[in-house]
């Protein structure tokens, strides 16, 4: 395994729409997909997508800790490895939040999300794998998976004002867009 270079934003691989894995179960796929494992850990991160390691393919990693996820589903999503994942929202309810991003260091912003999504995609033994997911397991998924299209997550934003230097926003007087105790709402890098 080896810990690989994370591209920034600017970099043309992020802008750019992956391609489909045509064989989820080839063994350079593995190797790319223990590599962004490692990559994410060493970051640190909870989210990955192989554009972030100049990797033009549509997988994703990434890892919901129990203390992040919804109350109705307080356990840990293990760690995931999805390939060609697609997602379909469950519902309307849409809800506002700060994200991180490795490709983006040291910045945040709040991020309007589909609040319930329904995921699937392909796990590195070609077996299917089919979610719901719902608060912060929903936002990490989207988040990801934006990246296989091109997407970051200011291009999302409704409200610039909300973006800037992490370290910087958590001293900003509103309370609305930061928690009382002056810290980003637990926003992670994916």
């Amino acid at each position: 395994m080896a810990i690989l270079k994370i591209a920034r934003m600017g970099h043309p691989v992020l802008s750019q729409v992956a391609e489909r894995v045509d064989d989820p179960t080839d063994s350079e796929i593995h190797r790319l997909i223990a590599d962004m494992i490692e990559t994410m850990r060493d970051a640190p991160g909870i989210g990955l997508a192989a554009p972030q390691v100049h990797v033009p393919l549509r997988i994703v990693v990434f890892y919901v800790p129990g203390e992040r996820s919804a109350e109705d589903e307080a356990e840990d999503v293990t760690l995931t490895a999805l390939i060609n994942p697609e997602i379909i929202p469950v519902g309307e309810d849409m809800n506002e939040a700060a994200e991180g991003c490795l490709s983006l260091p040291q910045l945040a912003g709040r991020v309007r999300r589909f609040s319930h999504i329904h995921y699937s995609g392909l796990a590195p033994d070609g077996s299917i794998i089919e979610r719901e997911a719902t608060g912060f397991h929903a936002r990490v998924v989207q988040h990801e998976c934006d990246h296989l299209d091109g997407i970051l997550y200011p291009m999302r934003m409704d409200d610039l004002t909300s973006f800037g230097y992490a370290e910087e926003l958590v001293k900003a007087p509103s309370t609305d867009t930061w928690d009382d105790e002056g810290e980003n709402e637990k926003s992670e890098d994916d």
